[in-house]
């Protein structure tokens, strides 16, 4: 399955924060949206960075309540590894594993098009193996 199916199964709606924005700010559009990332960005089209739940709670395990005041650039990271709408979703399975990371925002005609994670992804993949397993048991219960 290619990263455009899952988009179009999921929605490509993204949410984004300026690198400007207090880390209060970020973890209050995180909970609002229910989400564990926000993709760092000053138009809403080209990528910044990003800053994940994991960033916030190991800055705050060091710098306390102080830390809900910094912009959320200070945290951020830079290094973004993102995907196309082309790629397929096994190999974005295995840049989230090796990179150890949980979301990749997808980039298409070099312009923010959606975030896949880790959760669609295991989703779209539990989908297709159920899918298998019913043409299975329909072509033995065919026999």
């Amino acid at each position: 399955m290619r990263v455009s199916k899952l988009l179009e199964q999921k929605g490509a709606a993204v949410a984004t924060i300026k690198g400007g924005a207090t880390i209060a700010e970020s973890v209050a559009e995180l909970a609002r949206h229910g989400i564990g990332a926000l993709v760092v960005s000053a138009d809403g089209e080209h990528i910044d960075g990003i800053v994940s739940e994991r960033d916030i709670v190991r800055r705050l395990a060091d710098r306390k309540a102080e830390l809900l005041g910094d912009p959320v650039s200070s945290i951020m990271s830079t290094t973004v590894h993102t995907c196309s709408m082309d790629d397929d979703v096994e190999t974005l399975m295995a840049i989230m594993t090796d990179r150890r990371i949980r979301h990749v925002p997808v980039v298409n005609d070099g312009v923010l098009a959606g975030v896949v994670s880790i959760g669609d992804v295991v989703k779209s993949r539990i989908g297709e193996l159920e899918k298998d397993r019913n043409e299975l048991v329909e072509y033995i219960q065919a026999r």
